[in-house]
């Protein structure tokens, strides 16, 4: 029998920068294996303008003009990474198949003109901005945040390491993406860094 797998859905809905939906899509994936996410689980990765990442950063968080993430938690249930041990099965003689509905993890908005302008003022790749802001966004929908120093610190370090199994299962070589670097701070609540979660 076919063990459920996560589905990542994406969407590019602007037309300022091309972008290779496909790539984050894969690179979203691997952030929800790694976290060991149930294996049900599906989100999306949204590509979007400025104005209408602007107006998601004024409806849900207050915000103002555009930022470069936003990260929408969708399911009921806060989703936590990691084993769940004592969740048990369906027990003898149940179907193999759940008929549960999937688990919805959320939604991942990206604006590519905002992280190809914060790319070009540091001086990076365009590349590595976005898969950045894909993993940070993801982590968040996760229950990662950095509203104080050690968390900051953890989310930085989950990033790094999940960038750099990326960059592996990419076939690509290069210095590892540092979390945070010339990200905006304008979306997620409590403080934040890549353009932050929403509600």
């Amino acid at each position: 029998m076919k063990r459920a797998t996560v589905r990542v859905f994406g969407s590019d809905e602007q037309r300022d920068i091309p972008v290779d939906v496909l790539r984050w899509v894969r690179l979203a994936e691997l952030v929800l294996v790694e976290e060991r996410v149930p294996p049900d689980a599906q989100m999306s990765v949204l590509f979007v303008d400025r104005q209408t990442i602007s107006d998601l950063n004024a409806r849900f968080l207050d915000g103002e003009g555009p930022t470069d993430v936003l990260a929408f938690p969708l399911d009921e249930e806060e989703v936590t990474s990691g084993r769940r041990p004592d969740e048990g099965g369906r027990g003898p003689g149940a179907p193999s198949e759940s008929t549960d509905p999937p688990l919805v993890v959320g939604d991942v908005v990206v604006c590519p003109a905002v992280a190809k302008q914060q790319a070009d003022a540091r001086g990076a790749a365009l590349d590595d901005e976005l898969a950045l802001l894909v993993v940070h966004g993801t982590l968040h929908l996760l229950s990662y945040d950095h509203a104080d120093e050690p968390d900051a610190r953890r989310m930085q370090a989950r990033e790094r390491e999940l960038l750099e199994k990326f960059r592996v299962a990419e076939g690509l070589d290069g210095t590892p993406v540092e979390p945070g670097a010339g990200a905006s701070t304008a979306g997620m609540p409590g403080g934040a860094e890549p353009g932050e979660a929403g509600p």
